[in-house]
């Protein structure tokens, strides 16, 4: 199970392995991943610069999406929150889908996005409410590029910096901005290599630990270079069944301020985590 492959060393187990959970019971099976489309030149330049705009930019507001299907069932975690690119540190509230039987269990999840850490609040799993969980991401055999239900806006950027066979698709809108569509697919592990010094360690990890270190990708650029949506295609194994994990983020409002505080020592819980 992915509750087995992505938690933290010590029990920590992983929002997504909640929702695999979900999916488990349906009793479903078999998924798959999106080829990319050929070779598209000097595009590849400005998508693998995606990160280094944003940093410029300094924060933005930021939803996520990240939609797990096997066989015929799909659920969809959402977030909503902020980004500051400048500090490296996000704010996110995390919605889990509701139940099979269609009871919504789950209290929305706080998370604190920082280099090399995941902090979550209302985690459930025997956590108690007032306590903070915290993920070394590093440890994580994805790199919590899916593990937190949401990844890491900066994460996303610099996994871009892997980026080959980029096709230009064409000019569109998102949030009523007007820009360029990408196409391609990335390499975790040259991602890695490529990343600045706070991406590197979960980057690589991820590359170790995903079967298929390709990602398909469909980015969006405004006129400035700013990465306004992307949606990477990661493919997995659970249970020997393949599992297909679309991860959409859409960043808007730049330069909005976003405070992120992290939890004191004494607020963050090192108990045993229910699985």
């Amino acid at each position: 199970m992915v509750a087995q492959q992505h938690r933290r060393r010590g029990g920590t187990m992983a929002v997504a392995a909640t929702v695999m959970g979900v999916m488990a019971a349906t009793g479903c099976s078999g998924g798959g991943a999106v080829a990319d489309e050929g070779d598209g030149g000097g595009t590849v330049d400005e998508v693998v610069r995606a990160a280094d705009a944003l940093e410029r930019a300094r924060s933005s507001r930021a939803r996520t999406a990240m939609e797990m299907a096997t066989g015929g069932t799909r659920v969809t975690i959402r977030g909503d929150g902020g980004y500051d690119f400048a500090r490296r540190t996000g704010r996110l509230t995390v919605v889990l889908p509701p139940d099979p039987a269609g009871a919504d269990e789950h209290e929305p999840i706080t998370e604190l996005l920082t280099p090399g850490a995941l902090y979550m609040k209302n985690r459930g799993a025997g956590v108690p409410a007032d306590k903070w969980v915290r993920v070394d991401t590093a440890a994580l055999d994805d790199g919590n590029l899916v593990t937190g239900g949401a990844t890491d806006p900066l994460a996303a950027a610099e996994l871009l910096r892997g980026a080959e066979q980029v096709t230009f698709v064409g000019e569109t809108e998102v949030e009523g901005e007007r820009v360029r569509h990408f196409r391609g697919t990335t390499d975790i592990g040259r991602a890695a290599r490529a990343a600045r010094p706070h991406a590197r360690a979960a980057l690589a990890a991820a590359a170790k630990g995903f079967a298929d270190r390709a990602v398909p990708f469909d980015v969006y650029l405004d006129d400035a270079g700013l990465l306004r949506k992307v949606r990477h295609r990661f493919t997995f194994a659970n249970e020997g069944r393949a599992v297909a994990v679309t991860s959409t983020t859409v960043l808007f409002d730049f330069g909005e301020p976003v405070e992120v505080r992290l939890p004191a020592r004494e607020d963050i819980y090192t108990g045993k985590v229910e699985v």
